[in-house]
């Protein structure tokens, strides 16, 4: 019985061999099928880099940390000026000696001498002085209170003798008539400098003051050295005085 059963097998075999042709018949051959699976093989190798992909829309999560900042740029042109800072307040007044205030007394003297020299150059240029007060003038012609404003300007006051040696400074740079820093326009008749100081010393002139018209509440210096009252628009030279 076993004889015909294998000969039935091998009947089949043929058969199906048969049935395909060249070497892919051979190959395709049922008893190769039967046999284990071979193992797969080594991958290939890569292929060329495809094209670049659209942007992707942001993602949705948490930010990176940023990175570290670039190089400086170029420098700009400089912008316009701001406006000027509020004034500060006054500082309190120096009190120190000569050595205290980095100067030694040798430096306070040339420093001293060279303001002499300077004061010197100003009187016979211009002024005159009496004292500790230097007097002097522009030339201009003003009334009392251009007067005021330019003297203030360079850190004086109007001219105000306040005795025989300060009138004669005075009269000394006046050709014509000056204007005095002194007004009764508060209590008339009651002259008093621009700080409101009575006066120690008068030198009016005959008749003087006399108040024509009830409006002269100002003071003229005469070319004489003598005082007359005037109306405040009058104009004079203007003299300012300087403590030295």
């Amino acid at each position: 019985m076993m004889f015909p059963t294998l000969l039935l097998l091998l009947s089949m075999v043929a058969l199906f061999c048969s049935a395909t042709e060249g070497s892919e018949a051979i190959n395709s051959c049922p008893v190769t099928v039967c046999g284990s699976p071979g193992i797969n093989g080594l991958p290939g190798r890569d292929g060329p880099d495809g094209p670049k992909g659209e942007k992707g829309e942001p993602g949705v999560g948490k930010r990176g940390m940023p990175g570290p900042p670039g190089p400086w740029g170029m420098v700009g042109e400089p912008g316009a000026s701001g406006f000027p800072g509020p004034k500060g307040s006054k500082g309190d007044t120096g009190n120190c000696a000569a050595d205290e205030c980095g100067l030694t007394i040798s430096e306070k003297k040339v420093l001293q001498d060279q303001l002499d020299r300077i004061k010197n150059v100003l009187l016979f240029a211009l002024g005159a002085n009496a004292g500790k007060k230097l007097f002097m003038t522009k030339g201009d012609l003003m009334n009392l209170d251009q007067a005021k404003e330019m003297c203030g300007n360079f850190q004086g006051s109007v001219a105000v003798p306040t005795n025989a040696e300060e009138n004669e400074a005075i009269k000394k740079i006046v050709n014509g008539e000056a204007i005095l820093g002194l007004t009764d326009e508060k209590n008339e008749g009651q002259f008093v400098d621009l700080r409101g100081r009575t006066l120690t010393y008068q030198n009016w002139n005959d008749g003087e003051p006399n108040n024509d018209n009830s409006g002269e509440n100002c003071v003229s210096f005469l070319k004489n050295g003598k005082w007359n009252d005037v109306d405040c628009s009058h104009t004079g030279l203007a003299v300012c005085e300087f403590l030295f």
